[in-house]
């Protein structure tokens, strides 16, 4: 079974465009989604596709607190582990 950080990848590279191209993942996963141009809207509309694919509870204000790639992993790790 992929790791979670493989399946959150996978996830940004489906889900998330900027200027209507798909996002290319950072190499370092402390890099903000907004900083690399992924609109706040669109990062909690991502939040809803990862709470379900983990099946975890991800609120509006845990995206906001959520706001990097290892954050988020780290996050839903603590939910699922």
């Amino acid at each position: 079974m992929p790791s979670t950080e493989e399946r959150v990848k996978t996830l940004i590279s489906e889900n998330l465009k900027v200027e209507g191209q798909p996002l290319n993942m950072p190499e370092d996963l402390n890099t903000r989604l907004t900083t690399l141009g992924v609109s706040s809207l669109d990062v909690v509309a991502f939040g809803k596709v990862v709470a379900q694919e983990f099946n975890v509870t991800l609120t509006p204000e845990d995206c906001v607190k959520v706001d990097t790639v290892r954050k988020l992993i780290d996050f839903i790790d603590s939910r699922t582990g």
